[in-house]
């Protein structure tokens, strides 16, 4: 088995899209099916875009899900299909002690996706954490500095909305 976790953003832009998940089909395909197990908190986007990416390959999926009320407050309409199928297929759905989505809930999250994976693959853009901590930036530092292996997935002409 192997175990993959992901982080990425979730503010693709729609061209993007197609690029990050011909470029997460291209990573994983190195992987066979059913020895792949795929961590992600199921955001719109990269997260989502992976998850989907294991399934296709074979793997199996384990939903990482911040809080308790993360899919009332933090899953919006556009979204709310694709997460709810998502979960639906999971193997394994973990959901953080927490009631509230918040940075705690998120970092908890973060926290599962850099204990149980054996590499991080991250859709990043390559830039410097923002300041507002637990975005994608700061889980591949968090990951570097636990010395796990990360994959960057930035493909060229990859970008997010402004």
């Amino acid at each position: 088995m192997t175990t993959l976790a992901v982080t990425g953003h979730m503010d693709l832009t729609d061209d993007s899209v197609p690029l990050v998940r011909e470029a997460l089909r291209t990573l994983l395909a190195e992987y066979h099916g059913a020895e792949l197990v795929g961590l992600s908190c199921i955001a719109k986007g990269s997260d989502s875009l992976f998850a989907e990416a294991v399934l296709e390959a074979g793997g199996q999926l384990v939903a990482v899900v911040p809080s308790e009320d993360y899919r009332e407050r933090k899953v919006k309409p556009d979204h709310a299909a694709t997460f709810d199928r998502l979960v639906g297929t999971a193997a394994e759905v973990l959901v953080m002690p927490h009631a509230t989505a918040d940075r705690s809930a998120y970092e908890s999250a973060n926290s599962v996706l850099l204990t149980r994976g054996e590499r991080l693959v991250a859709v990043w853009d390559g830039k410097p954490p923002g300041g507002k901590g637990g975005g994608t930036a700061d889980v591949v530092m968090a990951a570097r500095a636990a010395g796990l292996p990360a994959d960057v997935v930035w493909p060229e002409g990859a970008a997010r909305r402004s």
